[in-house]
């Protein structure tokens, strides 16, 4: 029966600007999307605080951590210029080095830590300079979930130190010292 019927000339026009929006709306136009579907209910964040440092030796007491940088990197771009155009592919690769601030409590001394393995690359009284097999360390950086679980390990690779800060004294002041250290490392590897 509905076959047989014949439809108004409206119904028609309504019919074919309703498939002609839904042409146009999947060729042109983007998916208008609410805030729930662009934010996921299980979104949880890494957070800046929830973080340890731990060495393959006794180098330096995690608990002496205050701030750490998680690695950097550089590639560099190499130039191919042909004619008039140029094309660029990449170049050699550098990880950057990772800065550390610690805090220096009495007993273990953190300073006394970071001479010793300051030493092993140069003993500024005999000014003899140490093996890499000595003085480069591995150590790793773990983020950590809400309740602990490690979510991201960084393994850092044949670091040593370059730069040390054991910091300033100030009469006026009763803040706890700090030592901020860079070191320069081969290779950093993240694991998850």
């Amino acid at each position: 029966m509905w076959g047989k019927t014949k439809l108004p000339s409206h119904i028609y026009l309504c019919l074919e600007i309703k498939i002609f929006l839904r042409i146009f709306w999947r060729l042109g136009m983007a998916d208008v999307r609410s805030v729930n579907q662009m934010l996921a209910d299980t979104f949880e964040p890494k957070r800046q605080n929830r973080w340890f440092f731990q060495f393959a030796e006794d180098v330096i007491p995690q608990f002496t951590a205050k701030t750490f940088a998680r690695p950097t990197f550089t590639q560099e771009s190499t130039t191919i210029d042909y004619i008039n155009s140029k094309r660029y592919l990449a170049g050699k690769f550098e990880w950057g080095t990772v800065a550390m601030t610690l805090h220096d409590p009495i007993a273990p001394s953190a300073s006394q830590k970071v001479m010793e393995w300051a030493r092993l690359a140069h003993e500024t009284i005999s000014g003899r300079d140490g093996y890499a097999a000595f003085y480069k360390k591995d150590f790793s950086l773990h983020l950590m979930d809400p309740v602990g679980v490690t979510v991201e390990q960084w393994d850092i690779k044949g670091a040593f130190i370059t730069d040390a800060d054991f910091g300033g004294l100030d009469y006026t002041s009763g803040e706890p010292l700090e030592i901020s250290i860079t070191v320069r490392p081969d290779e950093c590897i993240l694991r998850y």
